[in-house]
């Protein structure tokens, strides 16, 4: 690895605890199999095996298979900080979007780290109103310490993301949020719902997003990226399905951005679901547009 860049190393986290397994658990052999390890001339660094499904609500947490969440979560962060380690930029491969706290639990474990979260919906429900249980729904609010104790304080390092150093981006599930009666964002936490990034425009939105993440105080930011931020017409194959979203370009744009500031060190793909990909359109578009934004490497950490 060349000193001035940083090599992508691929973990595969193919985990559907926080979801149910209709096919998302197939995420990284589906984009592997279309060619984005090679693209991005990455090592494929580990493979992550999960639990059994439980398909009944833990009724301590109202969540889905919330202990095995919770034993497997810190698997997954050892495998993050062992790439990281290694002076590479770890490229996660869900599985669905309750990988997030394996992430940044790795990243907690280091210090304190942002979150640019980029998803068609802002996941911020608490357990009493999701009207599934799924953690995936719920993700970026555990991962902000708004939930069950066993899933907002893994290893007792909760918050794993303090509210100020996270945004949230591209969501458009407003109306949704309210009719269930999610519980609001909070006032510290950074959104730029679609409609504010298509009013600013995506690159000065992007660049507002990132500008608040790599402030003095903080170590870097992670990005999270679910499948379902960008339009239903290009992205049919996510299991909630909403309409609008952000295009290829945009989203390559926004991580072409967080990628150039050199203080992003490491991504995840999630939620994208190939059992309904019917022709595998919108999984090589995927693949496509992560590798035109990633590159073949990641810019050397810039620190402050």
């Amino acid at each position: 690895m060349s000193g001035l860049r940083r090599r992508y190393a691929i973990i595969e986290a193919p985990s559907v605890l926080g979801l149910k397994p209709t096919g998302v658990e197939r995420l990284p052999e589906q984009l592997l199999g279309s060619g984005l390890a090679e693209r991005l001339q990455a090592r494929r660094a580990a493979r992550l095996e999960t639990p059994a499904y439980c398909f009944e609500r833990d009724p301590q947490t109202m969540t889905l298979n919330s202990r095995a969440i919770a034993e497997w979560s810190p698997q997954l962060a050892d495998a993050v900080g062992a790439v990281l380690d290694a002076g590479e930029f770890p490229v996660v491969l869900g599985g669905d979007c309750s990988i997030l706290l394996g992430t940044t639990l790795a990243l907690k474990r280091r210090g304190r780290y942002g979150l640019l979260f980029i998803d068609g919906h802002a996941d911020f429900y608490q357990p009493e109103v999701n009207p599934n249980g799924e953690a995936a729904s719920m993700d970026l609010a555990f991962a902000t310490g708004h939930g069950p104790q066993l899933l907002i304080d893994l290893e007792g390092r909760g918050p794993l993301v303090r509210d100020e150093d996270a945004v949230v981006f591209g969501f458009r599930d407003a109306d949704e949020q309210a009719a269930y009666g999610s519980q609001p964002l909070p006032a510290a936490l950074r959104a730029f719902d679609l409609a504010a990034v298509r009013r600013l425009g995506v690159e000065r939105a992007a660049r507002a997003a990132v500008d608040h993440l790599t402030r003095e105080g903080l170590d870097g930011f992670f990005i999270h990226v679910d499948a379902d931020c960008l339009d239903d017409d290009i992205m049919p194959a996510v299991d909630y399905r909403m309409a609008g979203g952000l295009s290829w370009d945009e989203l390559a744009s926004t991580l072409q951005i967080a990628i150039g500031s050199a203080r992003a060190v490491g991504i995840e793909m999630t939620i994208y679901n190939p059992s309904l990909d019917v022709d595998g359109a919108a999984g090589r578009g995927l693949a496509s547009t992560l590798s035109r934004a990633l590159g073949s490497s990641a810019p050397a950490r810039a620190r402050h």
